[in-house]
């Protein structure tokens, strides 16, 4: 297969995974009685209303043309206001699960979908593409670590430490970055490694 259609496959599950993840936080907080998203038009999948200038554009594509191995991105989040959400303390639990459970689903479907995709074309790699870069999105964002989906998720536990919430919401981004920088083997065993495995035991190859 051409490079650039390598590289086309790559653009395409990233947009996918991402524009998806952040459309299942608007649908989960809609759900759940805030409308925010809804309003400022965030609900659809027209990529532009997504688009992050970082996130969506420049960071994936100096991670293609530095062929560092691995591809990561983000879409503008979307607006939510967890004061309307109705149950109050696994409101915004729900929401921040959303991300991370449409990108579990759109591993599932595009893996399965690879497995019998006829072979001698070029769907079984774009599949593939798809599931991985879904799965990496998937665990990467369940890093307990703001602003990362997986944050939210661990204040269910530290409701009665808000010094720890008030440090990690203070840090968070530089922990991130350190992470990102530094952190390589971190990285390869709670998400590089799994996601790999995760696609492998969806797609059969």
């Amino acid at each position: 297969m051409s490079s650039g259609l390598q590289v086309l496959a790559t653009i395409i599950a990233l947009a996918l995974a991402i524009i998806l993840h952040e459309v299942a936080h608007g649908y989960a907080a809609l759900w759940l009685g805030d409308p925010t998203a809804k309003y400022a038009g965030r609900l659809s999948l027209n990529p532009i209303k997504h688009i992050d200038l970082w996130g969506t554009i420049l960071i994936p594509l100096f991670l293609i043309i530095s062929n560092t191995g691995f591809l990561f991105g983000w879409a503008k989040p979307v607006p939510v206001n967890y004061y309307n959400l109705r149950n109050g303390r696994y409101g915004p639990f729900l929401v921040a699960l959303a991300g991370p459970g449409m990108n579990f689903l759109l591993l599932a479907i595009f893996g399965l979908l690879a497995r019998f995709s006829p072979a001698g074309t070029a769907l079984p790699y774009l599949f593939v593409q798809i599931a991985l870069t879904n799965a990496v999105l998937m665990l990467f964002n369940l890093i307990p670590v703001p602003p990362l989906d997986g944050s939210k998720i661990l204040y269910i536990f530290l409701e009665h430490r808000p010094d720890v919430i008030e440090f990690l919401e203070r840090y968070g981004f530089v922990i991130l970055i350190a992470l990102m920088i530094i952190g390589q083997g971190i990285l390869s065993q709670l998400v590089f490694g799994p996601a790999l495995q995760l696609t492998l035991f969806f797609t059969g190859r």
